[in-house]
């Protein structure tokens, strides 16, 4: 199999604005490159502001270019700017609820604010070119929990949706 076409999109106002630096995307990137096999990251980390529009474009934008795994930093929680989710959702075909709930089990093992992600996980469509898409908390360890759901089974969800044998 190819390395699967991946791309990392930190969603942050402060970071976007140049008042913060990006912590999450940066480790995403590292982390899922451990995945070799499975992952070519595409460019370097993208920054934008929390928000719906600019997340969805940049997610549509991640689709366009062929990229076969979005994965998202920041904007789960429940702050007002918190939309990550609600930028994703119009962009699903399927939801994968039994991943996000992985990822904030495993997360709630070592910080009980866990379960305030609202982090989503789902594919665009269910032809063999369809993108996975990954709402990760921003927090570094957030970052962590969800690769280390999601790294291991990207070769089978991406061969599932190319009709592979289950």
């Amino acid at each position: 199999m190819n390395p699967i076409r991946g791309r990392v999109i930190t969603v942050s106002d402060r970071c976007a604005a140049g008042s913060a630096v990006d912590r999450s995307g940066p480790l995403a990137a590292r982390l899922l490159a451990g995945y070799a096999e499975h992952v070519l990251l595409r460019d370097d980390v993208v920054i934008v502001p929390d928000g719906i529009e600019p997340l969805r474009r940049a997610i549509a934008e991640a689709v366009d270019d062929g990229v076969r795994l979005v994965f998202t930093t920041g904007g789960t929680g429940i702050s007002p700017r918190d939309l990550t989710p609600e930028a994703t959702l119009p962009l699903l075909a399927a939801r994968l609820d039994g991943l996000a709930e992985q990822i904030r089990a495993r997360g709630a093992e070592a910080a009980p604010a866990a379960g305030l992600s609202r982090g989503l996980v789902g594919i665009t469509s269910r032809e063999a070119d369809a993108a996975l898409i990954v709402n990760a908390p921003g927090s570094p360890g957030g970052v962590r929990d969800a690769v280390a759901v999601i790294g291991p089974i990207m070769g089978h969800i991406v061969e599932q949706l190319g009709g592979g044998d289950h």
